[in-house]
C-alpha cells in the first residue's frame, strides 16, 4: 500500500459522480476504481454505504471483485444524528458493515450551518463527531474527517472552526481534510488559514472545489502550508465547475515539487487512465487538460516549432513522455518550415528545404481557403505524400457521384448514393442507403471497393461536424467538414471544404478511405 507519509486521496466515485450528466453505475466504478489503483493513488473513495443503494451494492461487490494493488478503500458517510448514539445509528453501522478499512466522515465546521441546516446545537455537534470517530476507531476503522464548509466557518468563526479539528483528532481520527466547499477561496488566503489550522496539531489535508478557477492551486497552496494529504477527482469532476483536478494535483506534486506519490512507471501511464476513465463515464475529454491532454503539448505557431527543432524543452515545461503524453506538431497557415519539417519527421519523412518550402505554401493557401489541418492529419499526411511525390496518391478515380433524399410514405426519410469508380483496371458502380446524404456515400464509396480491399471493412465513419466559413452568405457560404474514420487499430481525421456540403463531405470522405488503405499497406 502506499506510504502513509503523504496522502493522495480519490474521491472520483462520490464527489466526482455528483458532476451534472455524468451518471455511473456498479460495474463503471468498479472499473475507475481498477484505473485509480493502476495510477497508484493511496485511498480510493467509493460512495456512501446505507445512504445510497448502489454505493451499498459497490462495497459489496469490490470485497471479491477488487483486488487493489496500492489503494484502500474508503467508506463516506456522515457523523450520527444528533440525540442518538453512534452504535445506534444505521447509517453509521452501514458504514462499519461496508468492509472499507477507511471510514471518511464528513462533518459541520461552520457554526450557522450547525445551527440552521442540522438545526443542532454547537456543542452537539461537537459531541457528534467526538462519539462517531471514537465509536468507529474502537471498531477498527481508521476514520478521516471532511470537516465541511471550513475556510467560510473559519472566515465567520474561528474559535469555533479550529475546536471542530481538535475535537476530530482528540477522539482519534487519522486526517481532517480542510473543505473549500462552495470553492471560493484564493490560494495566498487558503494558505493561512491551512497554517493556522496545521497549528492545532492535528493532521491536515485539504478537498478543494474549482469554482474560482483555483482548486488546483489552492491544493498546492494547502501542500506548501503543511498539509499532508490531498484529495481530488479523476480529470476534475465534480458538480458545479468540478473539483481539483487529481491528475494534475498528483504530476505538479511529483515532477514539481519532488514528492514521491506514485511510482515513475505509473506516472507514465497517467494520460492512458485519465483516456480511459473518460470512456467508462462517456465524458467528452477536455483536450485541452494539464499534463494528459492531446493539446497539452501541442504546438502551432511557427516560431515555436523553430526553437522546438532545436531543443524541445524550449517551449515544453516538462518531457511528456513522463506522464505518458506526446509532443505533436500542429501544421496550419502559422506553420513555418520548421513545422512542417518537424511534422514531416513525426510522420517518418525528412523533408528537404525545397519539399518544406512547397509545402508551407500549399497548406497555407489551403487554409486561406477553409481547410484546417490541424484537425485532420491525415489529410496533412497525405498533401505532404503528394508534395513529395510529385502527384496524388490514389487507389482509385471518380467518375461520378449523385445523391437522393426521398421521404417515402410513413414519413421516413431515405437517403440513397451511386457512386462510379475505377480501380484495378476495373469499373465499379455501387449504390448505399443511410439515413442521411453522408452516411449514404460512405457506404456506397466501401461497397464498391471492399471487394478489391476487403480491410475497408473494418473502416468506419465515428464522427461528422460541418462548420460555415462564411456565415453573411447564409445557405451559399462556403462549408467545412471534417470527418472522423476508424478501423480495428485506431483513428483518422480527414477535411472538406466546399460551397456544397456534400462536395465537402465527399472529399473528406475519399482522403478518408484514401488514407485507410494507405494505413493497410496498399500501393497506390
Amino acid at each position: 500500500m502506499a506510504d502513509d507519509r503523504f496522502h493522495v486521496y480519490d474521491t472520483t466515485l462520490r464527489d466526482g459522480a455528483q458532476q451534472e450528466g455524468l451518471n455511473l453505475t456498479v460495474a463503471d466504478k468498479l472499473a475507475i476504481a481498477r484505473h485509480l489503483d493502476d495510477l497508484g493513488v493511496g485511498f480510493i473513495e467509493g460512495g456512501w454505504p446505507g445512504a445510497n443503494p448502489k454505493d451499498t451494492e459497490f462495497f459489496r461487490r469490490a470485497q471479491t471483485e477488487l483486488d487493489l494493488k496500492h489503494a484502500q478503500l474508503a467508506a463516506f458517510g456522515a457523523t450520527r444524528r444528533a440525540g442518538v448514539k453512534a452504535a445506534d445509528d444505521p447509517l453509521v453501522a452501514a458504514l462499519r458493515e461496508s468492509g472499507a478499512p477507511i471510514v471518511t466522515l464528513v462533518a459541520k465546521s461552520h457554526s450557522r450551518h450547525v445551527e440552521l441546516a442540522l438545526r443542532t446545537t454547537l456543542e452537539e455537534n461537537l459531541a457528534m463527531i467526538r462519539d462517531t470517530v471514537s465509536h468507529l476507531t474502537a471498531e477498527g476503522r481508521r476514520v478521516f474527517l471532511d470537516a465541511e464548509h471550513f475556510f467560510d466557518g473559519y472566515r465567520s468563526d474561528p474559535a469555533y472552526a479550529l475546536e471542530v479539528l481538535r475535537t476530530a483528532a482528540e477522539a482519534g481520527a487519522s486526517v481532517i481534510a480542510l473543505c473549500d466547499t462552495n470553492g471560493g477561496m484564493l490560494p495566498d488566503e487558503l494558505a493561512d488559514v491551512v497554517h493556522e489550522a496545521a497549528g492545532t496539531g492535528a493532521r491536515i489535508g485539504i478537498h478543494c472545489h474549482d469554482d474560482t478557477g483555483c482548486a488546483v492551486a489552492n491544493t498546492l497552496a494547502a501542500v506548501k502550508a503543511g498539509a499532508t494529504h490531498v484529495q481530488g477527482c479523476a480529470n476534475g469532476y465534480g458538480e458545479r465547475s468540478g473539483n481539483a483536478n487529481l491528475f494534475t494535483v498528483v504530476a505538479n506534486l511529483q515532477l514539481k515539487r519532488g514528492f514521491d506519490l506514485v511510482p515513475p512507471q505509473s506516472l507514465g501511464e497517467m494520460t492512458r487512465i485519465a483516456h480511459a476513465i473518460t470512456e467508462v463515464t462517456n465524458v467528452t475529454p477536455n483536450s485541452h487538460q494539464p499534463y494528459v491532454g492531446t493539446s497539452a503539448f501541442a504546438h502551432k505557431a511557427g516560431l515555436h516549432a523553430s526553437a522546438i527543432k532545436v531543443d524541445p524543452n524550449l517551449y515544453q515545461h516538462i518531457d511528456p513522455a513522463e506522464v505518458g503524453n506526446d509532443m505533436r506538431m500542429l501544421v496550419s497557415d502559422m506553420a513555418g518550415r520548421a513545422s512542417v519539417e518537424l511534422k514531416g519527421r513525426e510522420l517518418g519523412y525528412e523533408l528537404t528545404g525545397e519539399e518544406s518550402r512547397r509545402l508551407v505554401e500549399r497548406v497555407k493557401d489551403l487554409e486561406a481557403k477553409g481547410h484546417t489541418f490541424e484537425a485532420a492529419d491525415a489529410s496533412f499526411e497525405l498533401l505532404l505524400r503528394d508534395t513529395v511525390d510529385g502527384e496524388r496518391r490514389r487507389y482509385f478515380t471518380v467518375e461520378s457521384w449523385r445523391v437522393i433524399v426521398e421521404r417515402r410514405p410513413g414519413g421516413d426519410v431515405v437517403s440513397e448514393a451511386t457512386v462510379k469508380l475505377h480501380a484495378k483496371g476495373e469499373r465499379i458502380i455501387a449504390t448505399g442507403e443511410g439515413n442521411g446524404p453522408v452516411n449514404a456515400l460512405d457506404r456506397a464509396v466501401r461497397l464498391a471497393l471492399e471487394k478489391l480491399y476487403p480491410e475497408l471493412a473494418a473502416v468506419e465513419l465515428i464522427d461528422f461536424k460541418v462548420r460555415i466559413l462564411e456565415g453573411t452568405h447564409g445557405t451559399d457560404a462556403v462549408t467545412r467538414v471534417l470527418v472522423t474514420s476508424s478501423d480495428a487499430t485506431g483513428e483518422w481525421a480527414t477535411v472538406g471544404v466546399a460551397e456544397n456540403v456534400i462536395e465537402a463531405s465527399w472529399q473528406a470522405l475519399e482522403q478518408a478511405v484514401t488514407y485507410g488503405l494507405l494505413r493497410a499497406g496498399h500501393s497506390a
